[in-house]
């Protein structure tokens, strides 16, 4: 691990910290902070518990701070109140001392390929590109979804027949569960699944309200009383969603995208959230791939506008081979 001394503004301090801390094994460790021109002159940072070794602005200041925390690397996080030429200065000092320089942008979640740096005058200028979705792109991905949930369809075909005659035998009631779900620019479809709860489980849910184990407005119980025994499987392996294939075919879906959200949770998004609309919703994508129902709220919405951000059909292709792995493990599903 790489020991980093965080040096920026006390937002841009905690925020990194706590991303590198989520991040381990990218291989870098904070362990403590320096806020030039702080008035508030903290001893503690209060996000991140990050000791405080100093507000001064001066070259010499910082360095004694380096010495004393034993780091490896200067982070430099936006907000740093210092001039560019001591700036300049810190970085020929480190580099006597072989110790790292690291610049660290305000910039939050977004893929490498839209990142470019061109120099001008000397100064290292981060251009970041606009995401879009153009008509190729579209096409490219609508044909990738009807070949492959197609393919999909006529191999598993055999199981769905296995799976319904289950659902059939277990508990009375449909095979399938059909269920109003928000999609690209808010248009409302009927998303399909096994059934994996008892007949009349939707008017239960206000019962069982105060036992909701869910993040923020995901309503989730990891021992729900109205699973049926073949339901728990089904929905610890996300063979229920197996049904999905033909909202896919069909066009409301794609076989990667954001979860598709329900019509209560559509109606208290927040402006940033409504991003996620901008794209089809996905059998799966970077949410059921990095924990699914374990996920906190905040990072579900966050993986969801990457995606939404970031989109390309390689990165299609690697999340639908990741998926495989998450499913045989069933982390994070129930």
């Amino acid at each position: 691990m790489s020991r980093l001394l965080l040096l920026g503004g006390p937002n841009a301090v905690a925020h990194l910290a706590l991303s590198l801390h989520s991040a381990r094994h990218a291989g870098y460790l904070p362990i403590a902070a320096y806020i030039p021109g702080d008035i508030d002159k903290l001893a503690i940072e209060p996000q991140s518990g990050l000791p405080v070794l100093g507000h001064s602005t001066d070259t010499q200041s910082i360095l004694d701070a380096i010495d004393r925390c034993k780091a490896d690397a200067v982070a430099v996080s936006a907000g740093v109140q210092l001039h560019p030429q001591v700036l300049r200065h810190l970085g020929w000092e480190l580099a006597s001392r072989n110790v790292g320089l690291i610049m660290a942008p305000a910039l939050t979640d977004i893929a490498g390929p839209r990142i470019h740096t061109q120099q001008v005058a000397g100064l290292p200028l981060i251009h970041v590109t606009t995401p879009s979705l153009e008509a190729g792109q579209r096409v490219a991905k609508r044909l990738f979804d009807v070949l492959v949930s197609g393919i999909l369809i006529v191999l598993t075909s055999p199981i769905m027949v296995i799976l319904a005659l289950l659902v059939k035998l277990d508990s009375r009631g449909p095979v399938l569960f059909r269920q109003e779900r928000v999609g690209i620019e808010g248009t409302h479809f009927s998303m399909l699944k096994f059934r994996s709860m008892d007949v009349g489980a939707e008017a239960r849910l206000a019962e069982l309200e105060l036992r909701n184990e869910g993040k923020g407005l995901l309503f989730k119980i990891k021992d729900d009383p109205r699973v049926t025994r073949v339901g728990g499987v089904l929905r610890k392996y996300s063979l229920d969603e197996l049904p999905q294939l033909f909202n896919i075919l069909a066009g409301s879906m794609s076989l990667v995208g954001p979860r598709p959200p329900l019509p209560r949770e559509v109606a208290v998004y927040e402006h940033d959230v409504r991003r996620r609309l901008l794209v089809k919703p996905g059998l799966t994508g970077l949410w059921q791939v990095s924990g699914r129902s374990n996920l906190s709220w905040q990072d579900s919405v966050r993986l969801d506008l990457y995606y939404v951000e970031n989109w390309s059909l390689a990165g299609d292709l690697i999340i639908i081979l990741r998926t495989v792995r998450a499913v045989f493990h069933g982390t994070g599903a129930y």
